[in-house]
């Protein structure tokens, strides 16, 4: 059976307060009539002992009626025993841990009435009211300040594992948003090549072979892509992103218009528009139908446009999760994503940006 709990916060120190208990053994020869303090000093000392110990393993409501008897005891023991100050002492130290810094200052409060009041009703000798007054106040002032620092490194630690988690979580979605587009994009490119591969084979095995090349140089870039992604970094610049795009919608048989001036923005705004670019082609070939295409990149002083229309079917749906990826990235730097459907569709996206 232990008599503290096994907790790191309260350690050995309890066993080392109970020192103050040696001031009912100083006080009480003094009294005259020592024969029934005598007996009734180790009596309540008996039963503090428990009341003590308890008061490490419980809180709230069941701490405050230990404080109280506690109390109870100092003020039965009080006109026999200076000494049993030290039970107030006690029950102030445990008073903050009953409940916050207001509630700690009025069951604190509430124990200096009582002294006082015992003080001035049973005209108690200024060695029992000085050394209750002075200690419980001191004592209950001191604890009440390391409890609510307690509670503060409490939230704080909570709060920070809040933060963790939710970082976890926003992590696992940036890597599932980056997985989807890279994936979605370089296995359509791969499915077109080979059905073309295919359709050559008979036809111009020469051809047939060239594609079936650039399947494989696209599978070993695309296990490339997922690691980088993966470590969180991007493996492509735009411009690269760009010629993949034109390769990708001319393998469908897309007519494209690539207008992609070299352009000077930070690494991160470069990666996320490489990665919108992926996903509005990707989009293009599985579902527009289009036979022509018009990517777009403009740059000014202080923002930075890509555009992607086709002349596709143009229907508006309801966003995908490329798509909804797609917007929470740009959001996330201060940019906008519009998207109008009209003879095609019309993708705009414009990032907040400072020429270098």
């Amino acid at each position: 059976m232990r008599l503290l709990p096994k907790d790191k916060e309260v350690g050995w120190l309890p066993y080392l307060w109970l020192i103050y208990l040696v001031m009912l053994l100083i006080f009480s020869p003094w009294q005259p009539n020592t024969r029934v303090a005598s007996i009734l000093t180790p009596v309540s000392a008996i039963i503090f002992l428990p009341l003590y110990f308890r008061g490490y393993w419980v809180k709230g409501r069941q701490l405050l009626w230990i404080t109280a008897c506690i109390t109870l005891l100092g003020v039965a023991l009080a006109p026999l025993n200076p000494g049993a100050a030290v039970y107030f002492v006690y029950a102030a130290a445990f008073a903050p841990k009953i409940g916050d810094t207001k509630t700690a200052a009025k069951i604190i409060a509430g124990i200096v009435v009582v002294i006082v009041a015992e003080s001035v009703l049973l005209h108690l000798t200024p060695y029992f009211w000085t050394y209750a007054l002075v200690f419980t106040l001191m004592i209950g002032a001191v604890n009440t300040h390391f409890a609510q620092r307690a509670r503060d490194n409490q939230k704080l630690l909570l709060a920070q594992e809040e933060v963790e988690r939710m970082a976890k979580i926003a992590e696992r979605e940036r890597i599932g948003r980056d997985l989807h587009d890279v994936l979605g994009h370089t296995l359509s490119l791969i499915v077109l090549k080979s059905e073309l591969a295919s359709k050559l084979a008979d036809k111009d095995p020469a051809r047939a072979a060239v594609e079936i090349r650039d399947v494989e140089r696209i599978s070993r870039e695309t296990l490339a892509q997922v690691r980088a992604t993966v470590r969180g970094y991007q493996s492509r610049s735009l411009q690269a992103e760009a010629e993949q795009a034109r390769a990708a919608l001319q393998a469908a048989g897309v007519e494209v218009l690539c207008d992609f001036p070299p352009a000077t923005i930070p690494a991160s705004h470069e990666g996320v528009l490489a990665l919108a670019l992926r996903e509005a082609v990707t989009n293009v070939i599985r579902h527009a139908g289009a036979r022509s295409c018009n990517l777009r990149l403009e740059q000014t002083s202080s923002a930075c446009c890509l555009e992607i229309k086709d002349d596709g079917c143009g229907e508006l749906e309801p966003e995908g999760v490329g798509l909804s990826g797609m917007r929470q990235r740009v959001e996330a730097l201060g940019g906008s994503l519009r998207r109008e459907i009209s003879s095609g569709t019309r993708l705009v996206i414009t990032l907040p940006v400072t020429s270098q």
